[in-house]
């Protein structure tokens, strides 16, 4: 790890070198590296990372970036945490047109004019803003609009902020916020309502195990998606097998009338 120069004006921060990636990843090329964390460095320059053009899984949380230029020519990136850094901004991620999830909680994105530049990536199903559970948002999030504006901005998204906007579970998902925006009080000089309180620990509904780490996200739905192979590939052999049984019993033999 190299500390920048004093005339970057960030003295504390540490840039991504090539010695760093190596020695996280243990890979001696950086065009072989697949999976990278480097959560919590304090990192302010993301140096030569854009050298990693066989990168799959990156995880930047936890730093102080302000901008992600180098990722830009990542164009294999599929799962990406910048949560909890300084970013204002997410337009080079326009180029990773193989990004599926997304994670920029905790960051300085003040409106939904930030999130354009993620419209044109039609893998792109997860993203997530604010994370009640590790007090992260953005500033845009406060805004009462926020959801519909993301929806609209995004409509091939299935999960926002860990709740599921389409596809199965969806429904549930609508109908838990229908019901906290009912109990919300009233600006009316009637009886307040009580505001309404999580009856569940934070992630309680999650449709993906809660885990800070996007890889292991990631690494979940592989999993989920292999075991549902297994189960059709179990079904189809009951069926042959019950096919072929009743094909050879003696009970099935034709009968000629003459």
């Amino acid at each position: 790890m190299e500390p920048r120069g004093e005339n970057s004006g960030e003295a504390n921060g540490v840039r991504v070198t090539p010695q760093l990636l190596k020695a996280r990843s243990g890979e001696f090329a950086l065009e072989s590296i697949l999976l990278l964390k480097l959560q919590g460095l304090g990192l302010v320059d993301l140096g030569c990372l854009g050298e990693c053009l066989g990168l799959e899984w990156l995880d930047l949380s936890g730093n102080a970036l302000t901008q992600l230029g180098p990722l830009a020519s990542l164009r294999q990136l599929a799962v990406l945490n910048v949560a909890n850094n300084r970013l204002t901004g997410l337009e080079p991620l326009a180029a990773c047109e193989n990004l599926q999830s997304l994670n920029a909680a905790g960051n300085l994105l003040a409106g939904p004019g930030q999130l354009q530049c993620l419209a044109a990536l039609p893998g792109l199903e997860r993203l997530r803003l604010r994370d009640p559970s590790a007090r992260l948002s953005n500033p845009l999030c406060t805004s009462p609009s926020y959801w519909a504006s993301v929806r609209e901005l995004l409509p091939g998204l299935k999960v926002i902020d860990g709740e599921r906007v389409s596809g199965r579970g969806s429904d549930f998902y609508q109908l838990c916020r229908d019901l906290d925006s009912s109990l919300r009080p009233s600006s009316s000089s009637g009886p307040r309502a009580v505001e309404a309180q999580p009856w569940v620990e934070p992630g309680y509904w999650e449709s993906w195990p809660t885990r800070s780490s996007s890889i292991l996200e990631e690494a979940c739905r592989q999993f989920q998606d292999t075991l549902q192979e297994c189960h059709d590939l179990d079904r189809q052999a009951r069926d042959s097998l019950a096919q072929a049984e009743q094909a050879l019993s003696p009970a099935r033999a034709t009968s000629f009338v003459f």
